[in-house]
């Protein structure tokens, strides 16, 4: 009935992909990282997931799951030597000289590290004929000096191998930018990326640790050790590859900012001024010169010797002010000592 119907959901968790291909979680995460499986961006920001599509396509190959498992198979330096039927100790020759890479490394509870390699990879590379004389025989001579100064190119491979996958799980320009500065130390980040907001987007779309052991726990330094370049070479490339990332980023889109805060904006306060030191023995500064204030009211002209009236000195214009004006000009013209006469 039309009622009961299930409708299945167009993704899946990857932990339900994985039960449904019959994988278990590390052949799984291995099948993501080869791109045997390919995921999709969780819509609500949840991670990665799996579309029902795609468990279809797989499932309906043939000879599933088998084929799917032995894609995926991983095996150590032991079984590696032995699917390619040479030493151990030549297997790691090989290994460090880069002929053949790993795909994923852990470590194990003496902190030692263990390559796992793609036995697939491992099959096609001893019946390929070119490759005869590295299978048996003295290692060439030339190669025989670079092993004896050190050289161990399993790091350097294994890092190119894992930025492939993270760039492939991502068409966001900022992100891949992110990939690529997360295999280089902080110091060469910021040496290529100036702008602090720029390198702060990049750190927080940096990809998770390649270990799942504990924070700041020896595991979880040597694997950050092994995924960090050390050699120049190596360096001066992913740095050259950051910097055209970040070039592209930039063109796509800026870096977010935060939004300028007006309560966060100074403003400037009024500078003092402060009195300038008079050296020793120096006068003191002559006081200013004030000019003289020209009376203005009949009180202040009246006040002052000699200052002739006008007839805008007092608006008032009736008979009694003229009066008064006549009798204040009688009593100017006195003179302070004259007495007035006595009777005889």
């Amino acid at each position: 009935m039309p009622g009961n119907t299930v409708t299945q959901p167009a993704t899946s968790s990857l932990s339900r992909a994985a039960r449904e291909l019959e994988l278990r979680r590390g052949e799984f995460d291995l099948a993501l990282h080869l791109g045997c499986v390919r995921s999709v961006p969780d819509e609500g920001g949840g991670g990665r997931r799996v579309a029902r599509a795609e468990i279809d396509r797989v499932r309906s190959e043939a000879g599933f799951p088998e084929t799917l498992r032995e894609r995926v198979r991983a095996v150590g330096t032991t079984e590696g030597a032995a699917l390619m039927g040479v030493t151990a100790q030549r297997f790691t020759r090989l290994a460090r000289l880069g002929l053949v890479v790993p795909v994923k490394f852990y470590m194990n509870r003496y902190r030692v590290v263990v390559w796992l390699y793609l036995a697939e990879e491992l099959r096609q590379f001893a019946t390929d004929q070119q490759n005869a004389r590295m299978m048996s025989g003295r290692t060439p001579e030339g190669l025989r000096d670079q092993l004896d100064d050190g050289l161990d190119l399993r790091p350097r491979n294994w890092r190119g191998r894992h930025l492939g996958f993270l760039l492939r799980l991502t068409e966001d320009p900022w992100a891949r930018a992110a990939a690529v500065a997360s295999l280089l130390d902080p110091v060469h980040v910021a040496a290529v990326v100036d702008d602090p907001y720029e390198r702060a987007h990049l750190n927080r779309l940096r990809p998770g640790p390649v270990s799942q052991a504990a924070p700041d726990s020896p595991a979880a330094r040597i694997a950050e050790r092994i995924a960090t370049a050390d050699e120049p070479d190596e360096i001066g490339w992913l740095r050259a590859d950051l910097s055209q990332s970040v070039s592209e980023a930039r063109e796509d889109g800026p870096a977010p900012r935060p939004a300028p805060d007006a309560s966060s904006i100074a403003v400037p306060r009024p500078t003092a001024i402060r009195p300038v030191a008079r050296p020793a023995g120096a006068p003191p500064p002559a006081a200013p010169l004030v000019p003289p204030r020209t009376p203005g009211t009949l009180r202040e002209r009246l006040a002052v010797t000699d200052a002739p009236l006008t007839a805008t000195d007092d608006p008032l214009t009736t008979t009694e002010s003229a009066r008064s004006r006549r009798l204040l000009r009688w009593l100017r013209r006195v003179k302070p000592d004259a007495r007035p006469p006595t009777a005889p």
